[in-house]
């Protein structure tokens, strides 16, 4: 078997390096190391050892991931010729991505691996900082980590910030979610006598000159809750307090049932938002439909029936699930695909049971949308005119019959047919694509600002609606309408 021994350097110079780790670099006869860039290996050629580096190799690349990659394979097929020894900075398996590829190697049967440990960079930089772990901490690699990755509440360590470029990277991702004059420390060779530790505000973080391969970037703890309201987690606590004994005596009382029509009234208010292409409207108005939401499955677990996490799972699976040609490996040609592929995983989800065509198609909020989706569903089976032709007849036809019943019909009679005509208006949108919800939310919102221009000229001329006629009126209508636009 190809064997590829793997040393760690330790986190300092070599008076910190272990004495067995030592001797088996004195005696190391195919010594490769991952980057010259580093104070035992300086030392360790003061001393007439010899080695190569892969130094040259990221020269070669734009991103750390190729240089990791081709160092791994590069080991590989070196292995192929004998056993070697490969040293990496601090302990092997922390931080060292090389180290986790040829472990992976080594699971795929390709090599024999053997791992000497070092010091890790960690111990000297807890000092250093003067930070106890157990208080909550992170290790994140520098080239690759997300905003979401971060938890503000923790003691965030850095690390893999080489230079400028990297730092810089690492300075926009964390200004997503800290102030830019947040206080981070940029510490270098701790534990060694060339120990650096300079605090500077966020936003100089790609400005310092202390970067190098031995730098790990500290970002201590946000502690008040107003500076981390960027955070899940912050937003869940708010919500939970509310709730608590001691919270706010409304939010208690909440229950599902009383929470439903704030629910469409928020969403109403997102669309409206949506609607005037506002997009501060739209930032408020989601928080707010986001509240409802939060609410929800805070009063679920307070009740003990279902929590967050519960919603999490549900929604994130549907979403993995129902889109395989994302997540897996189905290919798919278009959205029609897309939306049959759907419907068939859907059925399959919920056991392929036989139920009505028109089943869960109410919505109690909006009569409209019930109509809508009583006929789309209605559509789907076959119970449909063949083109939009038939719908205007039908339309025309409950017409008549509604005229009919205002003249000489009941209260009763007259409802019933107002009914049928509402539902064949519904129905002939339908055939042209178009939703009669947001028509009518359009039509009201139209309706509501035209009116508040007849109201002001009612209020600048006589003052009161009654001193006009109702020409009159129709006049200041039709200069609201030229105002405002014919929309």
């Amino acid at each position: 078997m190809n064997t590829i021994t793997v040393l760690g350097l330790g986190a300092g110079d070599l008076d910190q390096l272990p004495l067995g780790v030592y001797k088996t670099l004195v005696k190391a006869q195919r010594l490769y190391v991952r980057t010259a860039e580093h104070p035992v290996l300086q030392e360790l050629g003061n001393e007439g050892i010899t080695y190569k580096s892969f130094d040259e190799i990221y020269e070669k690349h734009d991103g750390f991931e190729a240089v990791y990659q081709e160092i791994v394979e590069t080991l590989i097929t070196l292995a192929q010729s004998g056993p070697l020894f490969y040293a990496v900075p601090g302990h092997p398996l922390v931080a060292e991505q090389t180290v986790q590829w040829l472990v992976d190697a080594e699971k795929e049967g390709r090599i024999q691996l053997e791992i000497v440990g070092g010091q890790s960079f960690l111990d000297p930089i807890f000092n250093a900082l003067r930070i106890d772990p157990i208080e909550g901490f992170q290790l994140l690699d520098g080239t690759m980590f997300k905003r979401d990755d971060v938890h503000m509440s923790q003691h965030v360590l850095i690390a893999q910030v080489y230079d400028a470029y990297s730092a810089s990277d690492v300075k926009l991702t964390l200004m997503e979610k800290y102030p830019e004059d947040y206080l981070v420390t940029i510490v270098t060779a701790a534990g060694t006598s060339e120990e650096v530790l300079r605090v500077v505000p966020l936003f100089e973080l790609d400005r310092a000159t202390e970067l190098n391969n031995l730098t790990t970037i500290y970002v201590p703890p946000v502690s008040s809750r107003e500076e981390r309201i960027k955070e899940w987690s912050t937003f869940r606590e708010i919500i939970t307090k509310l709730r608590a004994p001691d919270g706010c005596p409304w939010d208690r009382e909440q229950t599902h049932e009383t929470l439903k029509k704030y629910l469409i009234e928020e969403v109403h208010e997102f669309l409206q938002a949506v609607n005037d292409q506002d997009d501060d409207g739209m930032i408020e108005e989601l928080g707010d439909v986001l509240l409802q939401v939060f609410l929800h499955a805070q009063i679920g677990e307070d009740n003990g029936y279902f929590s967050l996490e519960d919603v999490l799972e549900s929604v994130s699976s549907k979403m993995i699930h129902r889109h395989p040609h994302v997540f897996s490996d189905v290919e798919v040609e278009g959205t029609e695909d897309v939306l049959r592929n759907w419907q068939q995983l859907k059925s399959v989800e919920k056991g392929n049971h036989k139920k009505r065509i028109l089943e869960g198609q109410e919505r109690s909020e909006s009569s409209l949308l019930t109509s809508y989706n009583f006929q789309k569903s209605a559509a789907k089976v076959g119970f449909d005119w063949p083109n939009a032709e038939g719908a205007w007849l039908k339309f025309d036809e409950e017409w008549q019959e509604f005229k009919h019943e205002i003249t000489g019909g009941t209260a009763t009679s007259q409802l019933d047919e107002l009914g049928d005509v509402l539902f064949t208006i519904v129905n002939v949108a339908r055939f042209y694509g178009l939703s009669p919800e947001e028509a009518m939310m359009h039509a009201n919102r139209k309706f509501k600002t035209r009116f508040h221009c007849v109201e002001d000229s009612v209020a600048q001329g006589k003052g009161e609606f009654s001193a006009y006629t109702l020409n009159e009126l129709e006049k200041f209508w039709q200069q609201a309408k030229q105002i405002k636009g014919d929309v």
